[in-house]
């Protein structure tokens, strides 16, 4: 009975152990297929006309003078 709970406490260790670094296998492959949806679907998008209006993409630059700022 000794042997056996010492294997199962081993085993519980082992999972308490692995458990996260399953997890996070799990979240890296949920974001990589979402990413990989996405860049489908960007691809698949049908090419822009050459007359066709563009929305305006404006640039921030960064304030002369304001010392916060990193």
């Amino acid at each position: 009975m000794n042997t056996f709970l010492s294997y199962l406490v081993i085993a519980a260790l082992f999972t308490l152990v692995l458990l996260p670094a399953f997890a996070g296998i799990a979240a890296e492959r949920r974001i990589d297929r979402e990413l990989r949806d996405a860049e489908r679907q960007r691809s698949a998008q049908p090419p822009e006309t050459p007359g066709a209006a563009r929305p305006v993409m404006a640039t921030r630059r960064p304030l002369a003078g304001v010392w916060a700022r990193t």
